[in-house]
């Protein structure tokens, strides 16, 4: 994979993107607004996402493109059409909504804030809203934080089924990026319209290692999943795409890039051909 990287990044990006048409997977790719994104407006989101070949996006808030819950209903439309119009779905919100709050009041804003999220998400054509469970406070016992966490995505749950909107509990905070919380927190939940959206921390590295780690959470996978960039650190990137191709999973993978490029476009061109070979490899090896 080393020298195959390297090849890569001497082609054009017009070299790339030829080479991604020619290749099809079951994963499909696509971009988390984190790093690259932050910046760009809905029209240069979608064109840079059309011409370095993403399929999908996450709208992470308080980002450039201003998809809020300020937003009146003519506005959310406007959103809605303009990703209709193109080559790029709109898969849903990326919040920082989370549910470890010692303070009843805190927690309470959380979950009406969530149901905020979750209804515009709705309204612009999306699918679902991305939620962290974020801590575990050592004033209280563990299991009491994840009690709460559970009880407050059930409820959530509940109310994202009206709206046709899956909640997507992301793997991350001090003590809930390990993978056995995780499991512990959706079966406190026990609502079939909550998932989880893997997130490539090194907890999931932990002894006994990534395969067994993977198949605690497996089952409540939904539609998204995150990495970083394929070509950066040492997360075992082909044995994960190893392990979602054994297991059939066909959702998105969303790219939430930490580096900063000269030319975030051709960056995306190079994750996509990366991507894409990556995904091609572990098919064949499955």
């Amino acid at each position: 994979m080393r020298s195959s990287r390297r090849q890569f990044f001497k082609l054009s990006l017009g070299e790339l993107l030829t080479s991604i048409t020619r290749r099809e997977s079951s994963l499909k790719f696509g971009l988390v607004t984190y790093l690259w994104g932050r910046d760009w407006d809905i029209p240069t989101l979608i064109r840079n996402c059309q011409v370095a070949g993403v399929g999908g996006v996450e709208l992470r808030t308080e980002h450039a493109h201003g998809v809020e819950v300020h937003l009146q209903s003519a506005e959310r439309a406007a959103v809605s059409a303009q990703f209709a119009d193109s080559d790029v779905s709109l898969l849903g919100l990326g919040t920082n909504w989370a549910f470890h709050h010692l303070e009843p009041a805190q927690l309470a804003h959380a979950i009406t804030g969530a149901k905020a999220s979750i209804v515009l998400s709705h309204d612009v054509g999306g699918s679902g809203v991305k939620v962290k469970p974020d801590a575990l406070p050592s004033e209280v016992q563990e299991e009491q934080t994840i009690t709460q966490i559970g009880r407050a995505l059930r409820i959530l749950g509940q109310f994202g089924e009206d709206y046709g909107q899956e909640i997507r509990l992301e793997v991350h905070g001090q003590g809930t990026d390990r993978l056995p919380v995780v499991r512990r927190i959706m079966e406190a939940a026990d609502h079939r319209n909550v998932s989880v959206c893997w997130n490539c921390n090194e907890a999931d590295l932990n002894e006994p290692r990534l395969a067994h780690n993977f198949e605690l959470v497996r089952e409540y996978f939904g539609q998204t999943v995150h990495i970083r960039e394929l070509d950066v650190g040492t997360y075992p990137y082909r044995h994960l795409f190893e392990l979602l191709q054994a297991s059939e999973y066909a959702g998105w993978i969303l790219l939430e890039a930490r580096t900063d490029p000269d030319d975030r476009v051709a960056a995306l061109g190079h994750q996509r051909v990366l991507f894409d070979s990556l995904a091609e490899l572990t098919k064949k090896s499955g």
